[in-house]
C-alpha cells in the first residue's frame, strides 16, 4: 500500500492535466477489471464484477487531480506569471520548486529579495500578481521555447517517509484514494462495485458530477484527504482531526451532510474489526460527496479520509498506519453493503 502512495504521489495531475495519473491509473487497473473508460471530461470509470451480480449499485470515489498552477504570461526579462489551480496558500509557496508541463521542466516560485521589501510589505502576505515562475530563461523569447502559455505545473517533492510512521510527499490528497481503489479492486468483490477517478476535483468538484449522473449508483463511498490541524499554535478545541488515530468517517462538511444510516455503517464496522476512527472537529472544506449527492434523483453518500497535515502544500503529511486502515474499512463496507442486497 505505501508504495503504491509513493508511486502515485510521484506522478502529475493538476486539476484539467490529470493525463499522466490518468494513464498510470489505468495501466494499474487494467489486469483486474472488466470494463474500463474515459468519459467527455476525463474521468476514470471502471467496473468489476463480484460474487453477487448489483450492477451499479455501489460507486466508489476518489479523485486524481492534485492542486497546482497555469503559467497564463511570460514578462520581457523572462519570467513566468501564473494563476493557482485549486486553493493554495501563497504564504507556503515562496521559494518552492515546480514542473511545468509533461517535460517537467524545473522552476522555483519566487519574489523579491526580503533585502528590498518595505516595512509596510513585510507585514503582509505578498499578492499572488507579486509571485512569478523563475526557469532560468535569459529573456522572453528564451523562456518561450521552453515553455507555453497555458503550461501546467506542480510542486516538485519527493515522497520521504520519517519519523514515527509519517509519509511527507505531494497531492496525498488525493492519491491515498486512488492506491485504495487499486487494492480494493485487486480483490475479488463480494458484488460488483464501479470504481471512479474523478478530475477537477479541486477546482469545485467539475467531474464527480458527470460520472455519477452517468453511472447512476444507489450509494458512493468517497476517500478523500483531509484536513489535520494538529499543531501546537492551534487550540485543542480547533485541531479538527489527528494523523495516526485513524480514518476521518465524515457527519458533514461544508457541501454535505452524509447519509446517517452510511456513516453508522462505517463506524460500526470500524468498531467490530478493530479498526481506530475519528470525526472532524471543525466543519469545513467539501469533497466529491457534494456533487454526486445531488445528482438526478439524489445519491446516498458515504466518506472515509486521511487526515493530512499542510493540506494543498509543497510538503502534505499523513500517517501511513491511516492508510492500511481506510483501505480494510473500504473493504468491510463493501461486504456490508452486499450483506445487504
Amino acid at each position: 500500500m505505501l508504495n503504491l502512495v509513493k508511486e502515485l504521489c510521484a506522478a502529475t495531475g493538476p486539476s484539467s492535466y490529470e493525463e499522466e495519473i490518468r494513464a498510470l491509473i489505468r495501466a494499474k487497473a487494467a489486469p483486474h477489471v472488466d470494463e474500463m473508460r474515459v468519459d467527455a471530461v476525463g474521468n476514470l470509470i471502471v467496473f468489476k464484477r463480484g460474487k453477487k451480480p448489483t450492477g451499479n449499485k455501489l460507486m466508489l470515489c476518489a479523485h486524481m487531480d492534485e492542486v497546482g498552477i497555469i503559467v497564463h504570461s511570460v514578462t520581457e526579462e523572462g519570467y513566468l506569471k501564473f494563476r493557482f489551480l485549486g486553493g493554495v496558500d501563497r504564504r507556503v509557496t515562496l521559494g518552492k520548486p515546480v514542473w511545468l508541463g509533461p517535460g517537467r521542466v524545473p522552476g522555483i516560485i519566487g519574489l523579491k529579495a526580503y533585502h528590498l521589501v518595505s516595512p509596510e510589505e513585510e507585514k503582509r502576505v505578498p499578492k499572488l500578481e507579486d509571485l512569478y515562475i523563475d526557469i532560468g530563461a535569459k529573456n522572453k523569447a528564451e523562456a518561450l521555447e521552453m515553455v507555453e502559455i497555458g503550461e501546467y505545473g506542480v510542486f516538485s517533492n519527493e515522497c520521504v517517509e520519517f519519523g514515527n510512521g509519517f509519509l511527507k510527499a505531494k497531492a496525498i490528497d488525493d492519491r491515498v484514494g486512488c492506491a485504495i481503489l487499486l487494492k480494493l479492486m485487486e480483490q475479488d468483490l463480494p458484488m460488483d462495485c464501479t470504481f471512479v477517478f474523478t478530475v477537477q476535483e479541486e477546482i469545485g468538484t467539475r467531474g464527480a458530477f458527470g460520472a455519477a449522473f452517468s453511472v447512476t449508483p444507489q450509494i458512493a463511498l468517497i476517500f478523500e484527504g483531509t484536513t489535520a490541524a494538529d499543531s501546537p499554535a492551534m487550540a485543542d478545541h480547533k485541531k479538527v482531526c489527528w494523523p495516526g488515530k485513524g480514518p476521518v468517517l465524515s457527519l458533514m462538511d461544508g457541501g454535505t451532510i452524509y447519509d446517517k444510516e452510511l456513516f453508522e455503517l462505517l463506524r460500526t464496522q470500524a468498531e467490530e474489526h478493530g479498526i481506530p476512527w475519528q470525526v472532524k472537529h471543525y466543519l469545513a472544506g467539501g469533497t466529491d460527496a457534494k456533487a454526486i449527492q445531488r445528482t438526478k434523483a439524489g445519491i446516498r453518500v458515504a466518506g472515509i479520509s486521511a487526515a493530512v497535515r499542510y493540506l494543498h502544500s509543497p510538503s502534505s503529511v499523513a500517517a501511513i498506519a491511516d492508510f492500511d486502515h481506510m483501505l480494510a474499512l473500504g473493504r468491510y463496507f463493501i461486504d456490508a453493503i452486499a450483506a445487504q442486497s
